[in-house]
Order: C-alpha cells, then sequence, then structure tokens
C-alpha cells in the first residue's frame, strides 16, 4: 500500500484512543462493519473517515464537550409534574425528548409499556397526553407497586384523604409505617409516606430521614398535601387507561416482543447507583440487551455513561446518543439514549 492510501487509515489504537473505547472493542466494531476497515495481518485499519463519522453519530467526543455542555438543560419546573412519587433517577427532565420519541413513534402503536416503572413520568405523559390508548407499568418492588394498585384500582380518592387528612408528626410518622402490612391502601399510604420523608425519596433498605431539609422545615420539606392530592386525582381520572404487573420488567418484556403494537421506555437500574436507590437492583444488563433486540416493536433505553454499556449496545446492533441532565445536586451529568433508530433525536 503507498503512502498517499496508508495515510487514510489509522491503526486500532489510534481509533480507539479517538473513540474513547478499548482495543478490543474497537476491533468488534471493525468486524461488524460498523468501522469501515480493512483486515492486515493479524489486525486491523481502519478508515480515518469512517471514525470521524462514527463520533459526529453516535458519541459525542471530548473535542466537541463544550458542545453538549452548552446544550440547553431542561428546566423541570417547565414540565408538569404528575407523579405522586418523588422518584430518584425520575425521567421528569427528559419529558421533551421522550415527546419527540412519541410523536415518531405512536402512531399505529395501542400501548406503552415500562418494565421499570417507579415514578412512572413517561406512562403518564403518554396517556394523559394522547399518545397511546393505555399503558402497562411493571414493578417488582411490591411496596411501589402497591401505590399503582390502590391508584388505578379506584382507591386514589381514599388514599388522596388520608394524606390531606395526616398530621405530619414523628409519633404519627411511626405509627404510619409500622401499619405498613395492613391493607393495601396502608401499604401505598406508608410508602408515600416513606418516599416523601426520606432523603433523596429512596426507598431502598436503610435510606436515611430527612433531618434538616429545605430552610430547616424537616420532615415537611416534600409533605405537600394538597399537591399530592391534585396529583393522585388526577391519574384517577385515567386509571382506565393504565394496568399495573408486579413482576420483572424483563420477563414482561419477553412475554410482549412478537407484539408490533407497542413500544417500551426501558430505564433499568443503572450500573453503579441503582444499588443504593432501589430495594432491586441486580439485573442483568446482558439479559436486557439481548431481549431489547428482540422486541418486535420499538424501545427507547436510558442508562448511565458507562463503558459496559456503550459496548453492549455497540455489540447488539443499536444506536446510542449523549444527553445532558442536572442531577437532584444540580451537577451536570451525561446520560446515553438507546434504541434501533434514534434519527427523531437529530432531527
Amino acid at each position: 500500500m503507498r503512502g498517499k492510501e496508508l495515510s487514510q487509515f489509522v491503526s486500532t489504537h489510534e481509533a480507539a484512543a479517538s473513540l474513547g473505547y478499548t482495543v478490543q472493542h474497537t476491533r468488534l466494531l471493525a468486524r461488524q462493519g460498523r468501522l469501515r476497515a480493512s483486515k492486515f495481518g493479524r489486525d486491523w485499519l481502519i478508515v480515518r473517515e469512517s471514525v470521524a463519522r462514527y463520533r459526529a453519530t453516535h458519541l459525542w467526543p471530548e473535542s466537541d464537550r463544550a458542545v453538549l455542555d452548552n446544550r440547553k438543560i431542561v428546566n423541570v419546573a417547565s414540565v408538569p409534574m404528575r407523579s405522586p412519587f418523588r422518584y430518584p433517577g425520575g425521567k421528569t427532565w427528559l419529558v421533551p425528548c421522550i415527546r419527540r420519541w412519541l410523536r415518531s413513534r405512536a402512531q399505529d402503536v395501542v400501548e406503552l409499556v415500562e418494565p421499570f416503572a417507579g415514578g412512572a413520568v413517561v406512562a403518564l405523559t403518554a396517556v394523559f397526553e394522547g399518545f397511546v390508548q393505555r399503558a402497562t407499568l411493571v414493578e417488582l418492588d411490591e411496596d411501589v407497586a402497591s401505590v399503582w394498585q390502590v391508584v388505578f384500582g379506584g382507591q386514589a380518592p381514599a388514599l388522596a384523604k388520608r394524606i390531606v387528612d395526616f398530621e405530619l408528626a414523628p409519633g404519627n410518622v411511626r405509627r404510619a409505617l409500622a401499619g405498613a402490612n395492613g391493607s393495601r391502601l396502608d401499604r401505598a399510604f406508608a410508602t408515600i409516606l416513606r418516599n416523601r420523608i426520606n432523603r433523596g425519596g429512596i426507598l431502598a433498605p436503610g435510606a436515611g430521614v430527612v433531618k434538616q431539609g429545605e430552610n430547616g422545615r424537616g420532615l415537611l420539606s416534600r409533605w405537600y398535601p394538597a399537591t399530592l392530592r391534585k396529583r393522585l386525582l388526577n391519574i384517577h381520572s385515567y386509571r382506565h387507561g393504565f394496568r399495573i404487573i408486579c413482576a420483572d420488567g424483563i420477563g414482561v418484556m419477553e412475554e410482549n416482543a412478537p407484539r408490533t403494537d407497542v413500544i417500551y421506555f426501558i430505564d433499568p437500574p443503572y450500573t453503579v447507583a441503582g444499588r443504593r436507590l432501589y430495594r432491586h437492583s441486580e439485573i442483568s444488563h446482558e439479559r436486557l440487551f439481548e431481549v431489547a433486540k428482540r422486541l418486535s416493536g420499538d424501545f427507547l433505553i436510558t442508562y448511565d455513561a458507562a463503558d459496559e454499556i456503550r459496548q453492549l449496545a455497540l455489540r447488539h446492533g443499536m444506536e446510542l446518543r449523549e444527553v445532558l441532565m442536572k442531577n437532584t445536586h444540580h451537577a451536570k451529568k451525561v446520560e446515553l439514549l438507546i434504541g434501533r433508530d434514534l434519527s427523531w433525536y437529530d432531527e
């Protein structure tokens, strides 16, 4: 090969450094044809232009990080607050992006499935705003599921009344939490109460209770009875558009995989933070991607920007984009959007 022709290529080591991947993963992309490359001996030479194009369409490289940083971060105060949960890892900040996805995909779709429902912001948005006829929430945590079972089962007014009538005092809190093993309504109320008084809304075992709170208000910092009542009654009026399944989310995805009239918003426990935020945080990320690849309906996955997840997405032939958000401490963070076709995001 002549010198001029050789200049059009880079080694796998150079390509890996440019993309921020390991050499092994870069070779995998070459073998899959996702990077244009030619095999020379035991290694690959990768077309330089192909590396640049891949960076532009799949990643926000470090040289363009300022572009990402200057993109507008959604002000969550501008998004309707519909969930009764103050949920860690909630996706209210992503709602404008979710609307774009739903507009591009929901024309022939009947149902949206949220396999890791939590606060169910996306399902609530999809039904309230008419993007789908119905939504199925899947939640493995029985406490969280109990709230949705109560609300969709027609008991939202009773739950709302209990919240409004409750006097938030330490003794009352202890008695309410102790009664969580009573009726389903008792359990739902205790779950909402814990979600509101625990730091960060964390429901995982060992979560600490708010002490100082905002402006030194302690437990009252996140206890807004009138607001919770309004949200619960709003959901009550749409309750026939929802169902709740207390089960493993990936299993429900497998059961519905042949259906073409369903789309999925998949927001699993993340690779690191999930361990401290959720009771059921241990999942097989590999299995999730294998099942998602077999879904007949479209899907959108959100994840932390971990190299493990990037590699899983690419190995299963999926596209990914980086999106900027702010966490509860107002620090900027990058998260991943993953799907089969993310051209709607680039438009």
